[in-house]
């Protein structure tokens, strides 16, 4: 982890590629297994594949966990809000990307 100042709230690098297990996901995010599990059944969550009995999830599970929990803990939205809530960052997301390629 890397901070710059106190003023700013620190920096996690993930790299893009890295796959994480439910386990590690857990860890990284402070939220227990059954948390993640509900995740995936509401579709919050997609691991990227299985080993075994075991699920690996893609860096970016780190990411919507987190806006998941976020929501839930400062917004009190529940996990079919916080669903709808990352699709539409995502189309956001993707609409501005493509304004700023039109634009350049």
């Amino acid at each position: 982890m890397k901070q710059s100042n106190s003023l700013t709230p620190p920096v996690e690098v993930i790299d893009e590629q890295a796959t994480f297990s439910l386990t590690e996901l857990c860890r990284c995010c402070s939220v227990e297994a059954e948390h993640i599990k509900l995740l995936v059944e509401y579709g919050i969550l997609e691991p990227a594949g299985k080993q075994g009995r075991h699920w690996y999830f893609s860096a970016g599970s780190v990411k919507r966990t987190r806006i998941t929990l976020n929501l839930q803990r400062d917004l009190g939205v529940n996990l079919e809000g916080a669903a709808l809530a990352l699709e539409l960052l995502e189309r956001i997301d993707k609409l501005e990307a493509r304004l700023r390629i039109l634009s350049s």
